[in-house]
């Protein structure tokens, strides 16, 4: 049996709060598990069987992959079985890749074999991202109504931000201290405790109605998912090349830059999580790309240390609210039934993003030098600024979240 939407107030906000932790903490759990091998996975394949430093990228980017391709299939499955099974179905491929990621560590005297279940678990961790994260939220949206589509997004994030920054250290102990098999027994032992928790929490019924083509969905989400990919931009930026940006200058401390960025990301959704309900995604998603672009500005031109951190800690301001800044306006434009198809087409946008940044920046940085790759990224930034505006101008004088809830109860 379905839950009720909660109709918020003052004194159950905290209810609704523990209502969407209680869905995303699936998230947490499947980015977690992303994060363990992150950073040991790409030495292994190369140190350890001997593969060149092309074979271990491809074994970190097969997650990726697969990620991209099985986005759409995610929020099909959300909206036509329920996000319960979509996330349940998440879960048990978890599990399973985690299983490969241990057999691949137990034979790494036959590279061939090892490397080839290592690809397997990316393969299956890609599809498991989609599939737990796009019914997370689904799921999140559906106990507690449309009206928090915002907030379900914006603590999703948080949990998957915060899935990674646990994972990478605890993978590289967890190497160092146990062996590489460690992470992959890990991994199948999350998936398999997550898994009751699942079966066991109340479902939301699948909605029902006209499905549309998801070639239709895409095109409804594209402007906004054009502005996600400008937007990320920074981030994957930052993320790849401040290391290599600081060598560069003979800096230390790259690794605080991350850190800076990280803590500022999480504080901006935490403090002004609801924003996004009181002023609506486009003049949020405007103002967080200026300031995402000014950090990537100031990255550009930083000549200390101190600059840079400056710089990334405006980027992660900036950047915290633009997924679901940009997010909650896109499933907006699709009716409730197809809401999981059209978070499945616009997250393609930002895997898309994440994808080319890396080679594009690479080239970039071979033609010029790392400080351009931020440069380019703060005129994407500015860019999607600029999209959102106009964006803003053609369907900003729709309701805004509030007026629609007034509207609902009315």
């Amino acid at each position: 049996m379905s839950l009720p939407p909660l109709v918020p107030t003052r004194g159950r906000r905290f209810a609704v709060t523990a209502r969407i932790l209680s869905s995303v903490v699936f998230s947490f759990v499947c980015y977690l598990c992303i994060g363990i091998p992150l950073a040991v996975l790409p030495g292994f394949a190369h140190l350890d069987l001997g593969y060149s430093t092309i074979i271990a990228g491809l074994a970190v980017s097969a997650q990726y992959l697969a990620t991209l391709l099985s986005r759409p299939h995610a929020g099909r499955m959300a909206d036509a079985m329920g996000p319960k099974r979509t996330v349940t179905a998440g879960l048990v491929v978890l599990a399973i890749s985690g299983l490969f990621l241990a057999l691949g560590a137990i034979v790494p005297k036959i590279p061939a074999l090892s490397l080839t279940l290592i690809l397997l678990s990316r393969l299956g961790l890609g599809f498991a991202e989609s599939w737990v994260s796009t019914g997370s939220i689904t799921w999140g949206i559906g106990g507690i109504g449309g009206e928090h589509t915002a907030r379900v997004i914006s603590w999703n994030g948080i949990a998957t931000y915060g899935g990674i920054a646990v994972g990478a250290p605890l993978g590289v102990m967890l190497a160092r201290d146990h062996g590489f098999i460690s992470l992959g027994i890990l991994t199948f032992a999350l998936g398999l405790v997550a898994l009751p928790f699942a079966l066991t929490k109340a479902r939301v019924a699948p909605s029902h109605g006209e499905r549309l083509p998801f070639k239709s969905v895409l095109t409804r989400v594209m402007p906004y998912g054009v502005g996600l990919a400008l937007g990320s931009i920074g981030f994957g930026s930052l993320s790849t090349f401040v290391a290599l940006y600081y060598a560069s200058r003979e800096w230390a401390d790259a690794a605080l830059s991350l850190s800076v960025f990280g803590g500022c990301f999480i504080g901006i959704r935490l403090i002004f999580g609801n924003a996004i309900d009181r002023f609506g995604g486009y003049r949020v998603a405007i103002v967080s790309l200026v300031v995402e672009c000014l950090g990537l500005i100031l990255l550009w031109l930083g000549t200390t240390p101190h600059a840079a951190l400056a710089g990334a800690a405006l980027t992660g301001s900036g950047f915290a609210l633009v997924f679901p800044a940009l997010g909650v306006e896109a499933v907006g434009r699709v009716s409730t039934h197809n809401r999981g198809a059209a978070l499945g087409a616009y997250s393609v946008f930002l895997d898309v993003a994440l994808g080319l940044t890396g080679p594009v920046g690479g080239w970039i940085a071979g033609l010029y030098d790392y400080p351009a790759i931020f440069l380019l990224a703060g005129f994407a930034s500015l860019a999607a600024a600029i999209l959102s505006v106009s964006l803003y101008l053609r369907f900003g004088r729709d309701p805004s979240p509030r007026d629609q809830r007034a509207n609902a109860r009315a």
